[in-house]
């Protein structure tokens, strides 16, 4: 689980787009890789990055010692 916080409103799915771009940056890969599973009105999400699971793995315990 990671927490993160954007500066988007949510209204038309902008604070999910911003969501998207924010962890395609994070993880170093193009914003079509991420895409939203779950919650798109909710405050937890689901979301899906096609990625390495390696390097995704990499990457989260990256960003959990920042």
């Amino acid at each position: 689980m990671l927490t993160a916080r954007v500066r988007a409103v949510p209204d038309k799915g902008k604070a999910n787009a911003a969501l998207e771009a924010l962890l395609a940056k994070a993880f170093g890969v193009p914003k079509s890789a991420v895409s939203l599973r779950s919650g798109h009105t909710a405050r937890l999400k689901t979301v899906q990055i096609d990625a390495d699971p390696g390097t995704i793995a990499d990457d989260l315990a990256r960003l959990a010692r920042d």
